[in-house]
């Protein structure tokens, strides 16, 4: 009786050794570590310390917010910005609340697309159609100094521009018509967008490029569906990109949500390895961060579940996811994608050395600029 109960326990043992070894075994990385490849946005004008966003800034250590003046979905004409003097209030609490100096971004473009508005006592800023129309060199750089000087007193530190999309179809609803783009001619968007680069770099302020690579010839708004392009896009978009990274130091691209058959038939570039890992980085030789264009806007939000977009987008290369919260409202979204990152980690559908890429990159780039406009004023 004793040599069969011992029997059983060694059958058992060896069973479920078997089972570890076909398991993955993966070191879970730490969720503060795992925090860093998260930016959001929240509802506020002020930070408290019982709402969440506290939460995911001083506990989940997320990698930082990105502003909004207007709420989409309520109609708030104040979401997070009133004014600079608040504005200001706003950026210091979060990065007193950061255990890591935060990425504060908006988008700030100029004219159709700025989140610091003339209304609400910031600079006048005009658009980038206007700036290539006029193709002036003091003209760009006068109203980006503006721009950037404005980010450096109130604190923000993260702008999600130049547009260095291609005005390759007037008529697309979401750049030409929002007078987003430089020009049709590429080179021009290159010269244009490098002198706003150079300008807020003088300030210390972080530009990120969008959207690669290339949403200038879509007819689609990927903020409302699957946005293809593959019958329209050129070459020619890449063309900002590479004189860009060959002549400026670029730190930070944004992808775009749209699907070109071109360079990858089955994803979007969000969610594209050969687009990112491959295009981006191994052909273009980019090595800085990728931020993702929002993953709730509906060209990613209905054509793929949370868990599938983050898993394709982590692979893909990109960096920093970021949620909006501004076109679906969702308060625990940063702890739920941590946990699924955590989990697909768990299940050996991301490898922790590519999370620990990510996370280098991020930490080199808060290293080299952000750390040092976080810390060099006073409260």
């Amino acid at each position: 009786m004793i040599r069969s109960i011992i029997t059983i326990l060694l059958i058992s043992g060896f069973l479920a050794c078997q089972k570890a070894d076909t398991e993955p075994t993966q070191e879970i990385i730490d969720t503060q570590r795992l925090g860093q490849m998260i930016m959001i946005g929240f509802r506020g004008t002020e930070l408290s310390e019982d709402s969440t966003i506290y939460k995911d800034l001083s506990e989940r250590n997320i990698s930082g917010v990105v502003l909004f003046d207007r709420d989409v979905i309520t109609g708030d004409r104040s979401r997070n910005i009133k004014d600079p003097t608040q504005l200001m209030q706003l950026s210091n609490s979060i990065i007193a609340a950061t255990p890591n100096s935060p990425f504060i971004a908006v988008d700030q473009e100029g004219g159709l697309v700025s989140r610091l508005k003339e209304s609400k006592g910031f600079p006048k800023s005009v658009s980038a159609e206007y700036l290539g129309n006029l193709d002036n060199e003091d003209s760009t750089r006068h109203y980006s100094r503006l721009m950037a000087q404005e980010f450096m007193v109130v604190r923000t530190n993260t702008n999600f521009a130049p547009v260095v999309d291609v005005n390759t179809n007037p008529d697309n609803p979401v750049i030409g018509k929002l007078e987003r783009s430089y020009s049709a001619d590429p080179k021009k968007v290159a010269e244009h967008a490098g002198y706003v680069i150079d300008e807020f770099s003088k300030e210390g302020i972080l530009s990120v490029l969008k959207h690669f690579p290339g949403h200038g010839s879509s007819t689609a708004d990927s903020h409302l569906g699957f946005t293809d392009v593959t019958d329209t896009w050129d070459e020619k978009e890449l063309i900002p990109y590479k004189k860009l990274f060959a002549e400026n130091e670029i730190r930070a691209v944004m992808t775009a949500h749209i699907f070109n058959a071109n360079i990858d038939s089955v994803w979007p570039a969000t969610l594209s390895h050969k687009t990112i890992n491959g295009l981006l980085r191994d052909s273009l030789g980019f090595d800085g961060v990728v931020f993702s264009d929002d993953m709730q806007m509906e060209a990613i939000r209905s054509e793929y579940g949370l868990e599938t977009a983050i898993q394709q987008a982590i692979n893909a290369g990109v960096d920093v996811l970021i949620f909006g919260n501004n076109l679906h409202y969702e308060p625990d979204i940063a702890k739920r994608a941590i946990g699924i990152i955590q989990q697909l980690l768990r299940e050996g559908k991301v490898e922790k050395v590519t999370i620990e890429k990510s996370l280098a990159r991020i930490d080199s780039l808060k290293i080299d600029v952000i750390d040092e406009l976080c810390s060099c004023m006073d409260f």
